[in-house]
């Protein structure tokens, strides 16, 4: 599910001048540079965003991408736990601030917001952009290590988007840990590649010792079914592309798909989707197959046809990354 069209256009409209007076081919080069730390590939010690045309670049080019797929791991996660409201939010490794731009998005209201972070340029630039969101008007930009020196207060939620690719092995445990010990709620978001998905079963095992309940997009807290390296999971978010993503990418489309992994979890209880449609379901004449993860543990094909009647018409507008079945049971 996309995030509200309104908060979408506030974010896009805040970073529309973050480019002026940075030269196109300037900021190309900066969005190419830095996405291979962005994906994962070269854990650092250093800050990757090293000043304010990074940032300014990296911001108007991935922001975007990382809100589209914050928001849908935690629309997964508020339809698990539908009665809660996080009072407080940490954003780990923050930077400009997608993920709480996401939370507001996500739930209503003002709440005391935190993000840590060691670029002290994203930091700022991510503190100008948030003056447009009267939801982060008083969110506090602090810079932290990200890593074995860092200190999480106690909040209800804490997000980790994009940030444990950049760290060493040593470092992500420490950060995952840091979470669970400060957080009612965690929310991890990856890039959906295998090692991507191979980190966030990492902080799911991790999150599950520390006595959380996994609330998406599993429907279990037991071991994933899939195979290390046969699979992986991940899901998708439709992006609308900038004229920086068409200048750096190429290709006309208006719009791109961001593959994403994620894991949230909760220490009070859960709700998960009875299964989860965890491919792209494929629509044949008269049947739908949706590829489905399930409650025992397995992955399972279902095959859906007219003669389910409503439940049919459900199918055909089902979701890649959505529960199944939907809420109200339309087979009767």
């Amino acid at each position: 599910m996309n995030a509200p069209a309104s908060a979408t256009d506030t974010l896009r409209s805040a970073l529309a001048g973050l480019l002026a007076g940075l030269p196109p081919k300037q900021a190309a080069q900066a969005v190419d540079r830095l996405i291979a730390n962005y994906r994962g590939r070269t854990p650092t010690h250093a800050p990757v965003l090293r000043d304010r045309s990074d940032v300014a670049a990296y911001a108007a080019y991935r922001m975007p991408a990382t809100f589209e797929a914050v928001c849908a791991a935690l629309d997964a996660f508020a339809d698990a736990v539908p009665q809660w409201t996080p009072a407080s939010h940490v954003d780990i490794g923050g930077g400009t601030g997608a993920a709480t731009w996401a939370v507001s998005a996500t739930w209503d209201g003002e709440r005391p917001v935190t993000v840590l972070d060691w670029a002290e340029p994203a930091l700022a630039l991510g503190r100008e952009i948030a003056a447009a969101n009267p939801a982060l008007k008083s969110a506090e930009w602090q810079r932290s290590r990200i890593g074995a020196a860092l200190t999480v207060e106690s909040t209800d939620l804490v997000t980790i988007s994009y940030v444990l690719g950049e760290l060493t092995e040593a470092d992500r445990t420490v950060v995952v840990d840091a979470a669970a010990a400060a957080a009612q709620a965690v929310v991890i978001i990856e890039p959906g590649t295998p090692d991507g998905y191979t980190r966030v079963i990492d902080a799911r095992d991790r999150l599950i010792a520390a006595g959380f309940r996994i609330a998406a997009p599993c429907p279990h807290s037991a071991a994933c079914p899939i195979v290390p390296g046969e699979d992986w999971c991940h899901f998708s978010a439709r992006v609308s592309r900038s004229s920086l993503h068409r200048q750096v990418k190429g290709g006309s489309l208006p719009y791109e798909d961001e593959k994403f992994s994620y894991v949230a979890a909760a220490r009070f209880p859960v709700a998960p989707a009875p299964t989860r449609v965890v491919r792209k379901p494929q629509i044949r004449k008269g049947q739908v197959l949706l590829d489905l993860c399930g409650p025992d543990e397995s992955l399972h094909r279902e095959t859906v046809t007219k003669r389910h009647g409503p439940l049919y018409k459900a199918a055909r507008d089902a979701e890649w990354g959505d529960g199944w079945p939907p809420p109200e049971d339309t087979s009767t």
